[in-house]
C-alpha cells in the first residue's frame, strides 16, 4: 500500500490584491497539519502552461514546494510570492505560446488561439497534484472551472479587490482596496480646497462600480460615477459646480469607475487584450477632467488611484476572511471534497458549486444603492443586508 502524501497545488491569478501572502500561509499550515504536501505553481494558470515536463530546469522556474518555513513570514506583505498572470491556457494567443509546445503544425501568423488544457492536466499528473485550489476573481476561476468539468478536483478561492465574483458577498482584497480608498480621497481634500478645484478620482472596477459606490458613500465624496450607470457630462457638470458653490472651502468631488462611461459614449479601452478577452481600462476619468474642465472653466484635480488600492499589507477585515477562506479550502479537499467555491452568503461562511460563478454577473443593485439622477449614494434600507450591503 502506498505511503504517498497526497499534493495540494495553490495558485494566484489576475490583478494583486493585499490578503493573497495570509491566505496562503494559512493553507501551507492547514495542509501541512492534515498530512499533505503542497506545490506553489508560479505565475497563475502561465505556471502549468509553461512546465515542460522534458526539461528539469523547468521546474524551478514553474513551480515551488511549499512549507511552512517556506511560508512563515509572507503574511506580513500585500501581493503574493507566487507571482501571478492573465494566462489563460484554454485561450493562448500564438505569441504566448511556448517554444516547446510550437509543433509542426503550429502557424505563427493565425489568428486562433489554442487550447492547451489537455497539456496541463498532462502536467498536473506529471507533478503528482491531487487536488487544485487556485485564487482568483472570475476570469482564473473560470478555467479552474473547466478543469472541474474536465474532471480535475479543483475548490477555488474568490479575490477581487472589485467584489464582482458571483456567488459570494466578498472577496479577498475588496475591503482593503476601499480602506485605501477613502483615505486617499480624504487627503485629497487639503489640495483641492487649498486650489478651489474639483477632484475626480478614478478607482478600479471594470464592470461593477462597488468600489467606486462604496468609497464614494464612506468618504462623503459629492458625486460617484459607476459602470453600471451611464452619465451625462454636462449634467454632471451643473451639480459639481453647485457642490463646489454650496462647499465654504469652494471645492467639489467625484469618484469615477474605470468602467464607467458616458451616455452614448464607449467605454475607455487601450492595448491588447488578454487571455480573456479584455483590454486594459483606465483614462474615462482624464476624458471626464477634460470634458468638465471645458464646460465649467473650473480647473480639475485628476487623480487614478488604480494599482494604489491594492498594494500593501491588507486590512484587518480582508485578514480575517482570507485566513478563513484558506481553512475552509484545505478542509474541503481533506474530506475529499471538490468542485466548490468557498463564499461568503448574508455573512455567513460557506461553500457552492463552482459552476456558480458562471451563472450571473454580479454588479451593483442600482434601485437600491444607487440615485442614477444625481449620481450618488443613495443607501437608505440596510435592515436585513450583510455588511458591504450585497
Amino acid at each position: 500500500m502506498s505511503d504517498r502524501k497526497k499534493t495540494v497545488g495553490v495558485l494566484t491569478g489576475g490583478g494583486d490584491v493585499p490578503g493573497l501572502n495570509p491566505a496562503l500561509k494559512t493553507l501551507v499550515n492547514r495542509a501541512v497539519e492534515s498530512g499533505f504536501q503542497v506545490l506553489g505553481i508560479r505565475r497563475g494558470w502561465g505556471g502549468l502552461l509553461n512546465f515542460n515536463r522534458d526539461d528539469p530546469e523547468s521546474f524551478e522556474h514553474c513551480i515551488v514546494p511549499l512549507d511552512r518555513q517556506a511560508v512563515r513570514t509572507i503574511d506580513r506583505t500585500g501581493g503574493t510570492f507566487l507571482h501571478t498572470s492573465r494566462t489563460n491556457p484554454a485561450k493562448v494567443n500564438n505569441a504566448e505560446v511556448p517554444e516547446f509546445l510550437r509543433g509542426a503544425d503550429y502557424d505563427p501568423d493565425a489568428k486562433g488561439k489554442h487550447d492547451f488544457t489537455g497539456h496541463v492536466l498532462a502536467n498536473l499528473a506529471h507533478l503528482g497534484i491531487d487536488a487544485l485550489i487556485p485564487i482568483g476573481g472570475d476570469d482564473t476561476l473560470s478555467y479552474g472551472e473547466r478543469l472541474h468539468r474536465e474532471g480535475f478536483p479543483v475548490v477555488a478561492i474568490p479575490k477581487t479587490m472589485d467584489n464582482d465574483v458571483y456567488g459570494t458577498d466578498y472577496c479577498i482584497g475588496f475591503s482593503t482596496a476601499v480602506t485605501r480608498s477613502v483615505h486617499f480621497i480624504h487627503n485629497l481634500r487639503t489640495s483641492a480646497g487649498s486650489h478651489e478645484r474639483i477632484a475626480v478620482v478614478e478607482l478600479f472596477g471594470r464592470n461593477s462600480g462597488e468600489t467606486s459606490l462604496i468609497s464614494a458613500y464612506l468618504s462623503g465624496v459629492d458625486r460617484a460615477l459607476i459602470s453600471e450607470v451611464p452619465f451625462d457630462v454636462e449634467k454632471l457638470s451643473q451639480f459639481l459646480m453647485a457642490d463646489k458653490k454650496d462647499n465654504p472651502s469652494n471645492y467639489a468631488m467625484v469618484t469615477v469607475s474605470e468602467g464607467a462611461t458616458m451616455a452614448g459614449g464607449q467605454i475607455v479601452e487601450y492595448g491588447q487584450e488578454d487571455a480573456y478577452g479584455h483590454k486594459k481600462l483606465g483614462g474615462i476619468g482624464v476624458v471626464l477632467s477634460d470634458a468638465i474642465k471645458q464646460l465649467t472653466g473650473s480647473h480639475i484635480i485628476y487623480q487614478q488611484l488604480s494599482y494604489l488600492m491594492r498594494t500593501g499589507a491588507p486590512d484587518s477585515l480582508d485578514l480575517m476572511v482570507a485566513f478563513n477562506y484558506a481553512n475552509m479550502a484545505m478542509g474541503l479537499i481533506a474530506e475529499g471534497v471538490s468542485g466548490r467555491m468557498v463564499a461568503l452568503q448574508g455573512g455567513t461562511y460557506t461553500h457552492i458549486p463552482i459552476s456558480s460563478i458562471m451563472q450571473g454577473l454580479k454588479r451593483v443593485d442600482v434601485s437600491e444603492l444607487y440615485d442614477s439622477k444625481e449620481y450618488r449614494p443613495k443607501v437608505r434600507h440596510v435592515l436585513g443586508k450583510p455588511m458591504f450591503l450585497y
